[in-house]
């Protein structure tokens, strides 16, 4: 969880309002933070924030402005104010086709008459490396750059190059670089280029007269990506591998500026193709989504009967905007939030504005014995077989890609989406294991070899047809096999000794599954139903993988466990 370090006088000036240091225990619990430490001054404040879902709060603008919204200044719906840009048409930034295979988006935006002194300078680099380090998995889905407005001939170009095709002194240098130089020769490039190295083409981010801006996400050119006090005006640019964060996090930049007093104004970003957003998207741009709260939801989560008016304040003063629709509230958050997923994360925003000491705690009703569950107990007991077979367990998320799950297993099947996920990594529920350890596998070709590895978990299937489409959430169990020399009889030996501890007798059917060698897969039967698949990994699925060793994998059901009349139970 990221830790910050912000001076009272600034939140104060920020919040618009005198803040104790006593007063900071009541306070911070509304963006989930506590004070890890205070100056002798009292002016220095360490915060930690225990919240990974919201950035907005990772910067002392974010936490003055939901102190202020909750104490009733402001009106809610918080909005950077944007205003059209001084001469003509938009300010432009031109994508162009080389960038989209290496780190396809940008976002941006100005903002003007913002005196820069060195406490926002301070403020402004903070921010930048806590949301690329946490929030943009060290930059590797995410960057942010400063640069110095007035310099800048528009339109920009945002492209790739060759590695020693672009030249400029980088920041922190006083000598020129190429962009392969950078890599090796840079602090931040010996830090981020594993990103980078080894590709035959390199971002590159320039201007209409040829100037360099930077080296997306490596660094700035020190001529106009080093920001200086006494700044006034200020291009703030984003890159990373997904849109939607992308300008998630330009509108979040562009909120916090807004919020010193800057003139915001937006930028055109015209794409090679057309994106999610279309292929010229103005930044900030806010897509305008809304959540329908139910109106007998807040009571039925927060066991606390609310009236409609105690609702809407409390959800303006989380700052959305709220009007009345059929049967609840329609909400529309603030275009920084990429959080909300569901009504019940509107609910907790109505829970902690109001706050938690509000609420009268109820004993429980009934007494219970809590007890593991027979699925429980059966995944225990697997686990303690499979580890008996000299295999390792790993542990993946259920959330995946549908590039995991899908193309990269050359499978066309249904899979469960998230309605609105915040990044494409985690877009879907996983419907079987073996994906994830490929995953693993892909990651551990330094490791010696054999690697026999297995995981348990719980999977999500689509079932019914297109008319009915529903879902059914299982436990399986696959194991993965990678050596030089491995081979199906050897896998099929463990599959055996798994239906011996099992009490399950079982048969296998030549079958054809993309992800197999057609010829060494096979379908495993167990009381005349498909339990699940055998065989050895075809080489395309390891190549797309890229795993250099051969690998077999089988993976099953755990339901027919319930039903051997000599199981584990």
């Amino acid at each position: 969880m990221p830790t910050i370090t912000i001076r009272r006088t600034d939140l104060e000036r920020l919040a618009g309002r005198r803040i104790a240091i006593d007063a900071l225990d009541d306070l911070l619990p509304l963006v989930k933070g506590e004070l890890k430490e205070a100056g002798a001054d009292g002016d220095e404040l360490r915060i930690e924030l225990n919240d990974s879902n919201r950035p907005d709060w990772w910067c002392v603008e974010g936490i003055a402005r939901q102190i202020r919204l909750a104490g009733g200044r402001g009106s809610g719906a918080v909005s950077p104010r944007v205003a059209r840009p001084r001469r003509g048409r938009l300010p432009q930034i031109r994508v162009e086709p080389p960038v989209l295979s290496i780190r396809p988006y940008l976002g941006a935006c100005i903002a003007r008459d913002i005196p820069i002194d060195a406490l926002l300078l301070e403020q402004l680099i903070q921010t930048q490396e806590k949301l690329a380090d946490i929030f943009g998995q060290k930059r590797r889905t995410l960057s942010i750059g400063y640069y110095r407005l007035d310099p800048l001939t528009f339109p920009l170009t945002y492209t790739a190059v060759k590695p020693t095709a672009a030249v400029f002194v980088p920041l922190g240098m006083d000598r020129p670089l190429t962009l392969e130089a950078m890599l090796d020769d840079h602090p931040k490039g010996r830090e981020y280029g594993h990103l980078l190295r080894g590709a035959s083409l390199l971002p590159y981010f320039v201007d209409a007269a040829g100037t360099p801006l930077s080296f997306p996400p490596i660094t700035n050119s020190r001529e106009v990506g080093e920001v200086r006090v006494g700044d006034r005006n200020l291009l703030i640019e984003v890159t990373g591998t997904e849109l939607c964060l992308v300008t998630l996090l330009v509108n979040l930049l562009a909120a916090n500026l807004s919020d010193r007093g800057a003139t915001i104004e937006p930028v055109e970003v015209v794409y090679p193709k057309a994106t999610e957003y279309g292929k010229t998207v103005v930044m900030p741009y806010d897509p305008e989504t809304s959540l329908l709260l139910p109106r007998d939801s807040p009571a039925a989560v927060l066991g606390e009967r609310l009236n409609e008016a105690d609702v809407m304040t409390a959800l303006r003063r989380a700052g959305h905007r709220v009007v009345k629709a059929a049967g609840g509230w329609t909400v529309t958050p603030p275009p920084y939030r990429g959080d909300l997923m569901h009504a019940v994360d509107l609910i907790e925003d109505i829970a902690m504005v109001r706050g938690y000491a509000r609420m009268s705690p109820e004993l429980p009703k009934a007494f219970t014995v809590g007890a593991v569950t027979v699925q429980t107990r059966i995944e225990d007991r697997v686990r303690e077989w499979m580890v008996g077979f000299g295999f390792h367990e790993v542990l993946s998320n259920m959330l995946s890609s549908r590039s995991d799950l899908v193309e990269k297993m050359g499978v066309e099947e249904p899979v469960v989406e998230v309605e609105n996920p915040l990044s494409q990594q985690y877009a879907v529920l996983r419907q079987w294991l073996l994906p994830s350890l490929l995953r693993t596998e892909a990651a551990s070709g330094h490791a010696f070899y054999p690697h026999r590895i297995f995981e348990v978990g719980e999977v999500t299937t689509v079932t019914g047809g297109e008319a009915a489409r529903r879902s059914l959430t299982g436990s399986h169990v696959a194991a993965l096999w990678a050596a030089p020399s491995v081979s199906f009889s050897e896998l099929h030996s463990v599959l055996e000794l798994f239906m011996l501890e099992g009490g399950l007798t079982y048969q296998l059917e030549p079958a054809a599954h993309p992800s197999f060698l057609e010829g060494r897969a096979g379908r495993v039967m167990i009381g005349g139903r498909p339990a699940g698949w055998i065989g050895e990994l075809h080489p395309a699925v390891l190549e797309r993988w890229k795993i250099t060793m051969p690998c077999v994998g089988w993976e099953l059901s755990l339901s027919p466990l319930r039903r051997a009349p000599d199981g584990p139970l």
